[in-house]
């Protein structure tokens, strides 16, 4: 039997998870100066190294601003942050996301493959189209939510290459963490049969060159899951 092993976390990783943890809680509001780092420091009792690379950490992450010669101040995150931003507020809320979050995920998937299926239908070849039917083939058989979400990112992973723009698969890939975790919360709330109709009708689609059946499949599926039958919210 083979064990995973431990590690524990350095203070600068507790320093930036305590501070995340103020500014999401709302302890630390949006515009709210911080202290000083060597104040910081002291009552946290950590070196100023620590508490330095932290906020700088921080900083890339957009939650916090440092102002030149005025000192650092918690940034408004939604508008200046990044998608660490986002797993940093899934890991708070307990690997889930708020509900405004997954709304606009979903709406940001409409638009993205929208425009993949409008590149992918004159170009995709019957090898991709193959790949994606493994993944539906496998999909089929599958009971675990956390592979089948697996699966489905695979699946649309290949649609987004299969679209020729560079940059599509590049934009979804940075998406894994949230979309798996919305994937498996779909699986656990709806079960596998909606997911596995949409794959099929899809490949079906491509494999007629039928643009507009592959985006008809497509974006009911997420419209269902923004308003409809299938949605993912926490509170409806």
């Amino acid at each position: 039997m083979e064990f995973t092993k431990l590690s524990a976390p350095t203070l600068k990783e507790l320093f930036v998870e305590q501070l995340e943890k103020m500014i999401l809680s709302g302890k630390l509001p949006i515009g709210s100066k911080l202290p000083s780092e060597r104040e910081l420091a002291a009552s946290m009792q950590i070196s100023r190294s620590v508490v330095n690379s932290g906020i700088a950490e921080m900083a890339d992450k957009g939650f916090l601003e440092i102002v030149p010669r005025s000192g650092t101040y918690v940034a408004d995150y939604r508008r200046k942050g990044s998608l660490d931003t986002l797993v940093s507020i899934m890991k708070f809320n307990g690997g889930t996301l708020p509900d405004v979050d997954i709304r606009s995920i979903l709406e940001i998937r409409m638009v993205l493959f929208r425009l993949a299926l409008e590149l992918a239908v004159p170009r995709i070849t019957d090898e991709e189209i193959e790949q994606m039917r493994k993944c539906a083939s496998e999909l089929d058989s599958e009971v675990s939510p956390e592979r089948a979400a697996l699966i489905v990112f695979e699946f649309d992973h290949i649609l987004c290459c299969s679209s020729g723009n560079t940059l599509l698969p590049l934009i979804f890939y940075s998406f894994k963490a949230p979309n798996t975790t919305l994937f498996e919360r779909f699986f656990r709330l709806h079960g596998f049969d909606t997911m596995r109709e949409r794959s099929n009708a899809i490949c079906d689609a491509l494999e007629r060159r039928d643009l507009d059946s592959a985006v008809a499949a497509i974006t009911h599926s997420i419209a269902e899951t923004i308003d409809g039958s299938t949605t993912l919210y926490s509170q409806k």
